[in-house]
């Protein structure tokens, strides 16, 4: 079994100062409870604005193994928590959210399976606290992304996991704007393994994960690892092109032979209707795609950082903030830089 010197969990935070406390409590004495070290825990403010930066900060500034990384604004939960893989320092990663449904007592489960050999090792999510159709809902876009993805996506998997330094710093290269970890996460390959781990209800407050939000990611996750919507399109166009070609000859023939012409308002109307719904569909569909490309090729990045707090962190030099604006957030820096905005 290999060893793993140092853990780094990584938590991204936006308007969770109900949680805070428990938070740390808990992640804490795990990382006390194991070996190696020493472990570290980034926390990603992502422009929050109760009271979370100030509870986190204080907490930085008591313990060592706390770093704390400011966004300049709310990016997202998915761009939190690519700023904080950027800072992560350890030899493995956890990925966490920060509602408490992510127990940080599997932890240690997953270093054993990490020193085992593997370099992922995921959550496989279990006896959700979400009502039925929330849970219908989950399974049902789980199923069809792993139907129609280039990339094998295990069941019921979150972001919630562990990853080895070489699988962390593969994900950082990643250059995409529209991110969803888990994905890629599946998309690096190595040996991976799922554990079973019932998910718990949130400890505190209301998800920030609204409906829009939900859809926003689903919408990630299919259309940066499938080209099947494209595909199905032509699919549609060329049943269409069989349907009427049929339908024509059909026409003909009554004409000829049957000595009548089929009628139908109403079939006319559906059918136009409908193809034109169909057109308007796929229209939308190849919009997200280019939508995409239009978003990726503006070269944004990621996040902007505005100060990362921690006793291991310096100040920078003026040298140091000299940087494009990819090394703050889009591209994979030396060491992490904290800029005062």
């Amino acid at each position: 079994m290999k060893s793993i010197p140092t853990i780094s969990v990584v938590v991204p935070l936006h308007n969770e100062e109900a949680n805070v406390a428990e938070l740390l409590k808990r992640t804490l004495t795990v990382l006390d409870s194991m070996s190696g070290g020493p472990h570290e825990l980034v926390l990603v403010d992502d422009g929050s604005v109760d009271r979370t930066l100030e509870m986190i900060e204080k907490a930085a500034e008591t313990d060592p193994r706390i770093v704390v990384v400011v966004l300049s604004r709310n990016f997202g939960h998915q761009a939190a928590l690519g700023a904080a893989l950027d800072v992560a320092s350890g030899d493995a990663v956890v990925m966490m959210d920060g509602d408490l449904q992510d127990a940080p007592e599997y932890i240690p489960e997953f270093a054993e399976e990490l020193q085992r050999g593997y370099d992922v090792v995921y959550a496989e999510r279990i006896k959700r606290k979400e009502s039925a159709l929330w849970r219908y809902c989950y399974r049902g876009f789980y199923w069809l992304i792993a139907e129609l993805s280039d990339v094998a996506m295990p069941q019921e998997a979150g972001d919630f996991g562990m990853m080895s330094r070489r699988v962390v710093d593969i994900l950082r290269s990643s250059p995409e704007r529209h991110l969803y970890w888990r994905g890629l996460r599946s998309w690096a390959g190595f040996r991976q393994k799922g554990i079973p781990v019932e998910r718990d209800a949130r400890h505190a407050g209301k998800s920030k994960y609204s409906l829009r939000k939900l859809l926003q990611l689903a919408f990630d996750g299919l259309f940066s690892f499938s080209i099947v919507p494209l595909r199905a399109a032509s699919f549609c166009g060329a049943l269409a092109i069989v349907l009427s070609v049929g339908f024509s000859a059909y026409s003909v023939f009554a004409k000829v032979f049957l000595a009548r012409t089929p009628r139908g308002f109403t079939a006319l109307f559906v059918g136009i209707t409908f193809l034109t719904g169909i057109q308007l569909l796929f229209l939308g569909i190849i919009g997200e795609y280019v939508g995409r490309i239009y978003e990726q090729v503006k070269l944004r990045p990621r996040y902007i950082v505005s100060r990362i707090i921690g006793q291991k962190w310096t100040q920078p030099t003026r040298a140091d903030t000299e940087i494009s604006t990819k090394d703050i957030g889009g591209g994979v820096p030396e060491r992490p830089i904290s800029l005062p905005l």
